[in-house]
């Protein structure tokens, strides 16, 4: 699947579907367009979590601030199907649609 393009924080980023090695799950990546190199990464990889074989956990905090809503408007993921706490932060479980 080629990959889908997002303007994120000034950067206009390329997000591919890619996976975590040690489990198979989904990651999302972003790359700058321009030169490739790494912009984010939109997903956090937390094998405890029970996730369907679509779902992603998406990081909308910190330096990631507004991902999500850039993320769910570019047709990548999902509106959020639940929230998950962790410390002081609150995780996005979405579907990922790539």
């Amino acid at each position: 699947m080629a990959p889908r393009r997002v303007e994120f924080r000034g950067w206009a980023c390329r997000i591919e579907r890619a996976f975590y090695g040690s489990t198979g799950r989904i990651a999302l990546p972003l790359y700058d367009i321009a030169d490739g190199s790494p912009v984010a990464v939109a997903t956090l990889h937390m094998p405890e979590l029970m996730l369907a074989a679509d779902e992603v956990v998406i990081k909308d905090y910190s330096e990631n601030e507004g991902l999500l809503d850039t993320l769910v408007a570019a047709g990548v993921v999902s509106t959020p199907l639940r929230e998950v706490p962790s410390g002081f932060v609150t995780l996005y479980v979405c579907r990922c649609l790539l």
